[in-house]
């Protein structure tokens, strides 16, 4: 198994607060827990966008499993926590965890999206 080298990059964000412009903001939390079957990457976080309120719009965490859709049979399976909240009013939607390199990427550009619909309506 390789090093996923993207964790030591996810751990030393952890605490920070970005400044996005306009009110909105980044918080990076990330920390190490005991590896399990739902976390077995051995690494806890919150990754959040936030509006100039305070209220999260976007999040990627770890924190609970999420209920895959019903058309998945997990009957017997673990499910992972890993999963990613949308909106502010998404309970969250299973989100794969490929390494942490790939999390960031997708957590950035999911901001950079979501910013660019809210600076064009």
């Amino acid at each position: 198994m390789t090093r996923d080298t993207g964790i030591d990059t996810l751990l030393d964000l952890h605490g920070h607060i970005l400044d996005q412009g306009d009110g909105y903001w980044i918080k990076l939390e990330a920390w190490r827990v005991e590896a399990s079957q739902q976390i077995p990457h051995g690494i806890r976080y919150s990754l959040t966008l936030h509006e100039p309120y305070g209220k999260r719009i976007l999040g990627y965490d770890n924190a609970h499993a999420v209920k895959p859709p019903k058309k998945f049979k997990y009957a017997g399976r673990v499910i992972p926590f890993d999963h990613k909240h949308r909106h502010a009013s998404d309970k969250g939607v299973p989100y794969e965890f490929v390494d942490a390199q790939q999390l960031l990427s997708d957590f950035f550009a999911d901001v950079d999206r979501i910013l660019m619909e809210i600076q064009n309506q």
